[in-house]
């Protein structure tokens, strides 16, 4: 079994996304657990630090577009992949994530894995429920181990999916 490390949303591209997101809108920040405007964020997985949010943090939701920037860093056009979507970020800078391991491990959580290609090209995807009486990092990692089994794999979003949502990227070991 590898070991595999999960990626963040860059700095750069956090700045970015702090001014303008990228369906071109600016972030409307708001205070987690005190605003009703997304009560729901308080626990969210913020994907600037890979770390559930609490209480009192200072988030945007914002639109992000990791395929697009990852394909753009390596000079590739992901043609109809890319896809913008939801992600919850820190308002103002923050801490890197601290951690080496999976982020977002609760037991019984469904995952899809979905793999990419060096044109930026999905080649399909793997659901995984994270196990209730197993470490949820082992089978996670396992589940990477098998995607870059296929050599064609460049990279694979972790997504949630019960909303469908990007947790973060890993890349080929």
């Amino acid at each position: 079994m590898n070991a595999y490390t999960p990626l963040a949303i860059p700095p750069a591209a956090l700045d970015e996304l702090r001014a303008r997101d990228d369906a071109g809108r600016p972030p409307v920040p708001y205070t987690a657990g005190t605003d009703d405007a997304h009560p729901d964020c308080v626990g969210s997985p913020l994907r600037c630090c890979l770390r559930e949010g609490a209480d009192g943090d200072r988030v945007a939701l914002v639109s992000y577009a990791p395929l697009r920037r990852w394909a753009a860093a390596t000079g590739v056009d992901p043609g109809a992949y890319d896809e913008v979507g939801p992600v919850f970020v820190h308002a103002d800078a923050c801490t890197r994530p601290a951690s080496p391991g999976h982020p977002f491990t609760r037991p019984g959580a469904q995952r899809l894995l979905r793999r990419y290609d060096a044109r930026g090209h999905i080649l399909g995807g793997t659901r995984l429920e994270l196990p209730l009486d197993a470490d949820p990092s082992e089978a996670l990692d396992a589940a990477l181990d098998a995607a870059f089994a296929d050599a064609r794999v460049a990279l694979v979003h972790v997504r949630a999916v019960e909303y469908g949502c990007f947790l973060f990227e890993v890349r080929r070991p």
